[in-house]
């Protein structure tokens, strides 16, 4: 099989994937073969690839939204059978035993594995992946739209649980990119009122083509308090930003697996009035299974760019210039 091999952390202007013809993996105990049929491309992908997220492995086939076509392997209890189509998320298994996977908190495991960061992952043309944690898609989303939905999609659904978004509330996205572009759909299906800040120009003609009711710069705060905020930067500057948008008792969620750090801010002004701030950890198979079904239900439709598997290199440095507006997907 073709697959787009990282051999070490690197700029991705270096262009460091490499494509390279290795033998097709054979599934263990408990795992399915997938012939990939499209992969999504996520900021996550980036860090890992650039190294702000540790190497774990000397080599490593990055990605993590994988739309698959399951080929043979272990189908487990039957909820998928050959020729099946399947989606992977980040979350690529737990140990199942952990005092947070016996709490139903498996996103929380202490010995998690990460697809495309501890096992290999979707930039390929085959992959192997744990049969319980392959979820079967909805028929109403096509390869394309699906892909996306599997990482940016269900972190942004589970940053809004996190938050405790309640219907009809007033709800800010900091920053507006692969997430947050599907998390307003959902939003606004809940009756929300949302407000985008967000930089480029593009990305504020997207939010306000999707309904939001207030859209402005990374710089402009909403003109009225907001009763949750989530942020999808990794950057502490736009978690004070939230902050500072928040009404009393309000909640910001932070969607960043990496954040380069947070400002001090005053206590009294910001944090103080129980408004609060909570971190998003991976998710969880009930978030996914949910946030599926949700989008095929109110017709959630992601705005794609498609890349060729041999354009890895380059749809990840488009993604890191802000050249997409959406997701990014790469076909095999």
């Amino acid at each position: 099989m073709n697959a787009a091999v990282l051999g070490g952390p690197a700029s991705i202007a270096s262009r460091p994937l490499q494509i390279r013809d290795l033998p097709r993996p054979t599934p263990a105990s408990g795992q399915v073969l997938l012939r990939v049929r499209a992969c999504g491309v996520c900021r996550t992908d980036l860090h890992i690839v650039e190294g702000e997220l540790k190497p774990l492995r000397d080599r490593i086939i990055p990605g993590h939204q994988i739309v698959g076509e399951v080929v043979e392997g272990d189908l487990g209890d039957g909820n998928i059978h050959k020729g099946s189509r399947v989606g992977i998320t980040w979350m690529a298994g737990t140990d199942g035993t952990c005092e947070f996977c016996v709490r139903g908190e498996e996103n929380l495991c202490d010995s998690p594995a990460f697809t495309g960061y501890t096992v290999d992952g979707g930039y390929s043309e085959y992959v192997v992946a744990r049969a319980d944690f392959a979820i079967p898609l909805p028929a109403g989303l096509d390869d394309l739209q699906a892909a996306p939905l599997l990482c940016a999609g269900v972190i942004g659904f589970r940053s809004l649980r996190v938050a405790g978004v309640q219907r009809g509330e007033r709800v800010g996205l900091f920053g507006f990119g692969a997430s947050a572009h599907l998390a307003l759909p959902v939003l606004r299906a809940w009756g929300c009122r949302v407000c985008v800040s967000t930089r480029g120009a593009t990305h504020r003609t997207l939010a306000e083509s999707l309904g939001a009711e207030w859209v402005g710069s990374e710089r402009d705060r909403p003109p009225h308090p907001l009763d949750r905020a989530i942020t999808f930067a990794p950057s502490g500057d736009v978690v004070i930003a939230a902050l500072s948008s928040l009404r009393k008792g309000g909640v910001v969620a932070i969607n960043a697996i990496h954040l380069d750090r947070i400002p001090e801010f005053d206590y009294d002004s910001l944090l103080w009035g129980e408004r609060q701030i909570r971190s998003v950890a991976n998710v969880t198979r009930a978030d996914a299974r949910d946030f599926l079904q949700l989008a095929s239900e109110i017709g959630l439709r992601p705005k794609v760019t498609v890349f060729r598997l041999e354009q890895a290199n380059e749809a990840l440095l488009a993604l890191k210039n802000d050249a997409i507006d959406g997701a990014a997907v790469l076909v095999p």
